[in-house]
């Protein structure tokens, strides 16, 4: 029997506030363990919490961005369970009233678009993290992550595959990270996912049991995760068994699966209202003054730099992958109106000085006018563009202060348009091979490119090209 996979998913989001959900403490990541805590966030009785007005404005320009319909009024609620990182034994959460429901969000698997629904999205704070892998007999406790605020996004069971997960995780990160309410770095746990898997026959409208495989903070991880555990259900099927509904862990060292406990339902958490916040009501004017403030999208942006300012579809792809270098593009382009040229300056020069040295691009020491000025002495063929990518640049870099043009006429490298200079050059590159030039005389006319170099060779750089070409065919026809 062929089998389909159903897999929904619960995406976690932390968010970029400078404190915790219910209380001041910071969430900066990778502070010393259990230093970032308080009296509220230790669960420490007789304290209250009081509500992160900016995680509020993020759920708010989240759901604008995934089309979701708003709850003006919506309310907190008590999730009950124990354990060691829960230090107050309940999360405060969003059940009956979440802040927004619907929604939907649109991904690209294999060149097809493919939109995949938004069941809701809520409010919550974290808990903090168990570490049971050192290599004493004892697991420790860090609660700096405890009451860090979190979006969790539930989408309907739409998905089909790993690949489809990756692609709406991937999707999700590039949305977050434009909406500047997450870092979406999944590797520090700003983002991970729990996967609820299951299997039908193909062709079936029902679901299977499903299994809820919990945590993961990577997508290789997360594509292990799934295929492992549609290989386990389909052999549990196949041999007649029935799928037990679990929440289970995942080992990335064995690739497997294992049970953590039977999958709950909500009255197992014993939800009930939050007693200590009261409801919190929304007007369609702060609504309306949250989206006046947001920034564009992925998908808009994407869009003006294909249709605005003509540039490819991989370029595109390119500057479009994360917020910064689609911001940097579109100030560079306020400078240029050579955008094809900005772009591959971006692409081959500054995208990559950015992740060598390991800075943002708002570091280059280079403004916009000076890039475009670099930009402009390529186009008007003043300067070659392997001396300007090789050479100019470069000494950009290394002496901010002073202008591309100057450095080109300091350096010598501004291309030559003597004819008598020039044709001197072609002169030397022909008579060094006579037997090249009888081949190209015979009929290998594609031999024009090795003259060309070897010109090139000989001017430094400084022969403008389409002259020397015109030059070539003259002398060698």
């Amino acid at each position: 029997m062929t089998y389909e996979t159903v897999i929904g998913l619960e995406i976690h989001v932390q968010l970029s506030t400078q404190s915790k959900a219910f209380c001041s403490d910071s969430i900066q990541f990778g502070s010393a363990p259990n230093t970032q805590v308080s009296a509220i966030s230790l669960g420490h009785p007789g304290t209250l919490p009081r509500l992160n007005k900016q995680q509020l404005d993020y759920a708010v320009r989240l759901a604008l961005a995934l089309g979701s319909k708003i709850n003006l009024r919506n309310t907190f609620d008590r999730k009950n369970y124990f354990y060691a990182d829960l230090p107050k034994g309940y999360q405060i959460t969003q059940d009956a009233q979440p802040i927004c429901v619907g929604g939907e969000i649109e991904v690209i698997v294999e060149g097809k678009p493919k939109k995949i629904r938004i069941h809701h999205i809520h409010m919550e704070e974290d808990a903090g993290k168990s570490m049971h892998d050192s290599d004493d007999p004892y697991s420790y406790i860090d609660l700096n992550r405890a009451g860090t605020p979190l979006l969790e996004i539930v989408t309907e069971p739409d998905l089909r595959s790993a690949a489809e997960v990756d692609a709406l995780m991937t999707t999700m990160r590039q949305l977050v990270r434009y909406l500047n309410i997450s870092d979406g770095n999944m590797q520090e746990g700003s983002m991970r996912c729990d996967c609820n898997v299951s299997i039908r026959p193909l062709g079936a409208d029902y679901y299977g049991n499903r299994c809820e495989v919990k945590n993961l903070n990577s997508m290789r991880y997360a594509r292990k995760a799934i295929q492992y555990e549609v290989q386990r259900q389909i052999k549990i099927v196949e041999a007649g068994g029935t799928v037990a509904q679990q929440t289970l862990n995942f080992d990335p060292s064995t690739g497997v699966t294992t049970p953590l406990r039977s999958k709950e339902d909500a009255h197992d958490y014993r939800y009930f209202p939050e007693p200590d916040l009261p409801p919190i009501v929304l007007t369609e004017e702060q609504v309306a003054a949250i989206k006046k403030e947001m920034p564009a999208l992925p998908k808009e942006v994407r869009q003006q730099l294909i249709t605005e300012y003509q540039l490819s579809e991989y370029n595109t792809d390119l500057l479009t992958a994360e917020p910064e270098p689609a911001r940097f593009f579109l100030a560079l382009a306020k400078a240029t109106t050579s955008y094809d040229a900005a772009a591959n300056l971006m692409i081959n020069k500054i995208l990559p000085w950015s992740k060598e040295e390991g800075k943002p691009l708002t570091a280059l020491p280079l403004s916009y006018t000076q890039l475009a000025e670099f930009i402009a002495l390529i186009e008007e063929g003043k300067v070659s563009n392997s001396i300007a990518y090789q050479e100019l640049f470069p000494a950009m870099l290394n002496a901010p202060e002073q202008s591309a043009a100057s450095l080109a006429q300091v350096n010598n490298w501004l291309q030559s348009d003597d004819e008598d200079e020039m044709n001197s050059w072609v002169e030397t590159a022909i008579t060094a091979f006579p037997d090249k030039v009888k081949a190209y005389q015979s009929g290998k006319k594609g031999l024009i490119g090795f003259f060309m170099g070897e010109v090139m060779k000989v001017s430094k750089g400084k022969a403008d090209p389409k002259k020397v070409n015109q030059l070539l065919r003259n002398r060698l026809g």
